[in-house]
């Protein structure tokens, strides 16, 4: 099956662009749709991406660029989509092409904020997306390593298991290793809430906190992320696999981790925006906090998650960061 399938890259972030490099290993042609036509340009003429992981270097000749969404999307079968959460609404809204015979992976790391709804879930009620043609691509996995040829290893969460174990053979190379899922709804809902998690740890470490925090920190977290996702999505689930536990301790304890640095900014004294502007990637989780806290209210009895809200409180109320990191750690265990 994953022979027959073709497949296209919509972004060209720095996960979007791993992935291309990942799906050039086992395609000779693959999709990627990249918004400004002169950065396809550029891609065209100089092989990497100007703007992430410059260091990977393709053979032009097995991409085929557009800038227009809905010629990429109507020439592939399996359509990945790696655009931060923030964008997905207003690029979705030029795509015109009817995809409910698709299959969507989604490999974006939160909630559309427009709809408050997972990818998936908005593919489902939006563009009538069968459940069983929407696959989650989650970690634990940085691009960063990725570029680097580190060896990595990715999950994909489909409840269709033939759809789940083509796509992880696509993906699959020496130097990445793959396994499938059927917790959709809740691998999703975690490659949200460990980038809340990794700004809360970017703040204690921005505030001088030191290892020993650190860890009491990820393991209360992983805690939380179990009752949280327990909450919206009840089933059986082993908190500790990869899919969950493994992204959670990459993203928090990480150097690489676009969130974590955010979160050091953060403690580090630096104000929301200009933090912001200071990064030229989008911190996911500055986005995720608030969909996050929202669903949770939403709940007749709330899951208790003290350290959404903390993070919450520092990057939407304005709340000192050091003294809500002192009451949180008071919470802690």
């Amino acid at each position: 099956m994953a022979s027959e399938l073709k497949y296209a890259v919509f972004g060209n972030g720095s996960w979007a662009t791993a992935i291309v490099k990942m799906l050039c290993e086992n395609s000779t042609s693959v999709g990627w749709y990249v918004r400004k036509p002169k950065t396809i340009e550029y891609i065209l003429e100089e092989q990497h991406n100007p703007s992430y992981l410059s260091s990977v270097e393709f053979d032009v000749h097995q991409l085929k660029l557009s800038s227009d969404i809905n010629e990429v999307a109507a020439s592939a079968d399996v359509l990945v989509f790696a655009i931060p959460s923030a964008f997905m609404y207003a690029q979705l809204q030029h795509l015109n092409v009817d995809i409910s015979s698709k299959i969507i992976l989604s490999a974006v790391k939160g909630i559309i904020p427009e709809t408050g709804l997972l990818v998936g879930e908005h593919f489902h009620q939006h563009r009538g997306v069968p459940f069983d043609q929407i696959a989650v691509l989650a970690g634990p996995c940085h691009a960063e390593e990725v570029a680097l040829e580190r060896l990595s290893y990715l999950t994909v969460a489909c409840t269709n298991k033939s759809t789940a174990k083509a796509i992880a053979n696509q993906l699959s190379s020496h130097y990445i290793q793959t396994k499938t899922h059927d917790d959709v709804i809740g691998a999703e809902y975690a490659a949200m809430l460990k980038n809340i998690y990794a700004i809360a740890a970017g703040i204690a470490h921005g505030l001088g906190y030191g290892d020993n925090f650190q860890s009491v920190l990820m393991s209360n977290a992983i805690r939380e992320m179990k009752r949280f996702i327990k909450k919206v999505y009840k089933m059986k689930r082993k908190i500790n696999e990869t899919v969950y536990l493994g992204d959670l301790l990459v993203t928090g304890y990480s150097t690489f981790s676009r969130n974590r640095m955010f979160g050091n900014m953060i403690g580090k004294g630096y104000t929301v925006k200009s933090a912001q502007m200071e990064m030229n990637m989008v911190a996911e989780g500055y986005y995720a906090t608030k969909s996050a806290y929202e669903i949770n209210k939403t709940h007749e009895k709330s899951a208790k998650t003290p350290i959404i809200d903390m993070v919450h409180d520092v990057l939407y109320r304005e709340r000192n960061p050091k003294k809500a990191l002192q009451n949180l750690a008071e919470k802690l265990d």
